[in-house]
């Protein structure tokens, strides 16, 4: 190996870094957030994140079952729910854009969206 290639290997290394923080930085910027509840497949309500909306609980009651969710500060959680195996409510609280709580039994699913309209990357993966 000469001095040429362990040069040409560092340069690499480092250009990938930096295009690795970059894509990151760009991808998990957004404007706004809100969270999408979505029952059966189909959207039931869209909630955006404010500081009038602390502490409130929201009642989730379909055909299919009954959860209770609660807002916080920018986060989201189940606190109560009518399913045999209560995973979404021992789910701790949701915040980061991607982020999802499942309740199977009561078909709902709780995801946090971003909204951003000039961002080029639809998702990265952790």
């Amino acid at each position: 190996m000469t001095k040429g290639d362990k040069y040409l290997i560092i340069i690499i290394i480092i250009i990938s870094l930096i295009s690795i923080i970059y894509v990151e930085r760009d991808a998990t910027s957004y404007n706004s957030k809100y969270i999408s509840i979505q029952v059966n497949g189909k959207e039931y309500k869209k909630i955006t994140f404010n500081p009038k909306m602390v502490g409130k609980t929201i009642p989730i009651k379909t055909k299919y079952g009954y959860n209770l969710i609660e807002i916080g500060d920018e986060k989201v959680r189940v606190i109560e729910a009518d399913c045999p195996d209560k995973l979404d409510v021992k789910q701790r609280y949701i915040s980061k854009p991607g982020e999802t709580i499942v309740c199977l039994p009561n078909r709902l699913i709780i995801e946090i969206k971003g909204e951003n309209g000039e961002n080029e990357i639809d998702y990265l993966s952790y």
